[in-house]
């Protein structure tokens, strides 16, 4: 099977690659990449006036499968997030059961190979069931096909385990994703700690609760000089403390999510549960705080966090409403509208955030161009407006704050190992 992509702008931040140019993809990979490449007898992609880039890699998404396959599953979640332009998806190992052994490991390779269309990489369970009382055995996971360990949604609350945790990931070279979340100082709060809160009667979470954790993983990853990774950045002191220890050397790397760049706590007000996500949507200043740590390099990834819900699971009251929203056919044109228009990033460092880090991060050999890789790719109209419409998602769950948001980014093609999955923006 060939293809030849022509005339698109293309962005590949490796090759270090920013003009027009044709790309010729044979057999599932990219063998050529020039002006004028000469092609017969094959799939012909236009592309004039549109950007390709390396196929979106998100590092941090909830399939629900194995267990909770009535909010979503693998098939609907990776057709989804195809949707949305990502070619490669990391999903966080709070399952039923939790991702923390070989078994639910492979269950997911198998099963993503079988309905899935996109690349999808487990992420396992630090500790045994996500109890938070026994690591789980981490290089099983890895030789299983696990890309990294974290106990998203559940934070791991003793430091003597997760300093373990990050001595036995270097072992098997295995990435450490902390959620990061001290639960004695949220204390069954629902949303961010402030005017709002307290205007709505609702509980609120300091962000302290955050910071400390934060604070806590830094030092480790100083005093083990051990990689960590910390995930849904969402406050201002956060970017802050992240920014100084990388200026002190520590080798740690961070993720936030379009919504704490796009969303204040005002986004929960009339107790609208779409907008109840964890951590909490923040305050302006921390909004303008996670933006300026995308500008300068602070923040390395932009994840999705794709939590999707049953509309029973969201329609309730407030403080018993399921934290999360689905992100995956949202996160593009977000970056797009919210960060590069604006010109707090441009192109290249969107590619950076959202195919380049990711992958090297989870040591994944994705996000790029280079003759000879797979050919994964996402061909989009960066100046195409239209209103985002909930009901038009190809996720099970259509639980998202964004519906009838004005954005930018229109994804067009989505190409997976030289499949075409979107082709015109219809998904196949």
């Amino acid at each position: 099977m060939r293809t030849l992509i022509k005339g698109g702008h293309v962005i590949d931040v490796k090759s270090n690659i920013n003009e027009c140019l044709d790309i010729l993809i044979e057999d599932g990979k990219i063998v050529e990449i020039g002006k004028d490449v000469e092609f017969v007898n094959g799939d012909i992609i236009y592309a004039e006036g549109k950007y390709v880039l390396p196929g979106l890699v998100d590092a941090h998404c909830h399939l629900r499968d194995p267990g909770q396959e009535y909010k979503e599953d693998i098939e609907t979640g990776t057709r989804s997030a195809a949707k949305g332009g990502f070619t490669s998806i990391a999903c966080m190992p709070n399952t039923e059961p939790v991702i923390d052994n070989q078994a639910i490991v492979k269950y997911i390779t198998s099963k993503a190979k079988q309905e899935g269309i996109v690349n999808v990489y487990p992420i396992g369970a630090i500790s045994k069931g996500q109890k938070g009382e026994e690591l789980s055995e981490i290089g099983e996971l890895k030789f299983a096909g696990a890309v990294a360990i974290s106990d998203d949604g559940k934070p791991l609350r003793n430091s003597a385990l997760m300093k373990k945790a990050l001595l036995y990931s270097s072992m098997f070279d295995i990435t450490v994703i902390s959620h990061c979340e001290d639960l004695e100082l949220v204390d069954e709060g629902t949303m961010n700690e402030g005017y709002t809160s307290t205007v709505l009667g609702l509980k609120g979470i300091p962000a302290a609760a955050e910071e400390i954790m934060v604070s806590r993983e830094l030092i480790l990853a100083e005093y083990t000089k051990i990689p960590v990774h910390i995930a849904h950045v969402s406050t201002e002191l956060s970017v802050d403390l992240i920014r100084h220890a990388k200026s002190r050397g520590v080798n740690v790397t961070c993720e936030t999510c379009p919504h704490y760049f796009t969303l204040t706590e005002e986004a929960c007000e009339g107790f609208n549960t779409l907008a109840k996500v964890n951590p909490p949507l923040r305050t302006q200043k921390d909004v303008e705080a996670i933006i300026e740590g995308l500008k300068d390099g602070t923040i390395d990834i932009i994840a999705t966090d794709h939590a999707p819900h049953h509309q029973d699971e969201k329609n309730v009251e407030f403080a018993i409403a399921a934290n999360g929203m689905v992100g995956f056919e949202t996160a593009l044109p977000l970056s797009i509208t919210y960060l590069v228009k604006p010109g707090h990033i441009t192109m290249e460092q969107l590619v950076e955030k959202m195919c380049v880090n990711p992958s090297k991060i989870l040591g994944l050999n994705k996000g790029s161009l280079e003759i000879g890789s797979s050919a994964d790719l996402t061909i989009i109209d960066i100046d195409e407006e239209y209103v985002v419409d909930i009901n038009q998602f190809s996720s099970k769950s259509k639980n998202s704050p964004f519906d009838g948001f004005k954005v930018q980014g229109a994804v067009y093609y989505t190409i997976v190992n030289g499949n075409v999955v979107v082709r015109e923006k219809v998904l196949l």
